[in-house]
């Protein structure tokens, strides 16, 4: 497998979680966002997209052009700054992300498939955890991205459907997730 670029999507505002810094909570005593950014080793560059934090030193900070517009404006703005022609996408709350993942992920993108996503063991594909050809994104990224659909942008490509190993899939977007997380890791 060639070269590729990572996008961390790390700019929610963790409604239900009452606002606090969702990327930057601790899980088996690393952050969310270490995760991800773990989970990318190999990627150059990992773009993380959101507000910027100390400590995560090799990436690239940006982000979008109206802050809090939701992760199609994210993704654009992570997109501007990769050149490589294959990307891997993830969101900044996922607990049971590795590089096996972004591995298993990044094989199943062919010159036929645009993209390869996570599916959970209920079958639903999960957005963000993906492997994307670069081009095929931006071609599908909507003139105005902000509040844009994340299922609408994407669903139209050609998707291989990657099953979800044990824990893989799973975000934290509440108390209760993140309790669950921390005493299983």
């Amino acid at each position: 497998m060639s070269g590729f670029a990572g996008i961390v999507l790390a700019g929610g505002s963790a409604r239900r979680l009452s606002g606090v810094d969702k990327p930057e909570l601790r899980v088996g005593g690393i952050s969310l966002l270490g995760r991800a950014v773990e989970a990318l080793a190999g990627a150059s560059p990992v773009v993380v997209c959101g507000p910027e934090r100390p400590g995560y030193d090799g990436v690239v900070w940006t982000r979008e052009a109206v802050p809090g517009t939701g992760p199609v404006a994210g993704l654009a703005a992570g997109l501007a700054a990769i050149e490589q022609d294959t990307v891997v996408v993830l969101a900044a709350d996922l607990p049971g992300i590795r590089q096996s993942t972004v591995d298993r992920l990044r094989a199943a993108v062919t010159e036929e498939i645009d993209g390869a996503v996570l599916v959970d063991d209920t079958g639903h594909r999960q957005w963000l955890v993906g492997a994307w050809r670069t081009a095929a994104l931006r071609a599908a990224m909507p003139s105005s991205p902000e509040n844009a659909s994340l299922r609408r942008t994407l669903g139209g490509l050609r998707i291989a459907e990657v099953p979800s190993e044990p824990g893989e899939s799973a975000d934290i977007d509440t108390p209760d997730d993140l309790e669950k997380h921390r005493k299983h890791y």
